[in-house]
């Protein structure tokens, strides 16, 4: 589970292809914005990654359900954009990702994790 943060154009969604990409997905990867939620599929591989955006959301609705759902099955990997309407269904150990910018194109990125989650960050350099 990772949880994403920037402001509007900060870089986020470069970081799910970024993602993506990694984890040998031929899927376009694109904001998921206006569809609240995206699946990439890895090629060979039993692993999906869903992508939630929730910025244009008040209320969490439908969608606390689907993404409690989804953080539940194994072989899920859980992004998160905008998640404050659904950080009460987040699991502790999640990656958060802070993203500033740090001149006009490029990004600085803060990576935090809970206490007691540590082994979140290993190997991370």
């Amino acid at each position: 589970m990772i949880e994403l943060s920037s402001d509007i154009g900060g870089g986020k969604t470069v970081f799910v292809k970024g993602l993506a990409s990694g984890m040998g997905t031929s899927d376009h990867v694109a904001s998921p914005t206006f569809t609240i939620n995206r699946q990439y599929r890895a090629l060979g591989r039993d692993v999906v990654m869903h992508h939630y955006d929730f910025y244009r959301l008040d209320d969490p609705g439908i969608m606390a359900a689907e993404i409690s759902d989804t953080l539940s099955e194994n072989g899920n990997i859980v992004v998160v954009e905008w998640s404050t309407i659904v950080e009460h269904l987040l699991p502790d150990d999640r990656l958060q990702i802070a993203i500033r910018a740090d001149g006009e194109s490029s990004r600085m990125l803060e990576l935090l994790a809970a206490d007691g989650h540590e082994h979140l960050l290993k190997g991370i350099e």
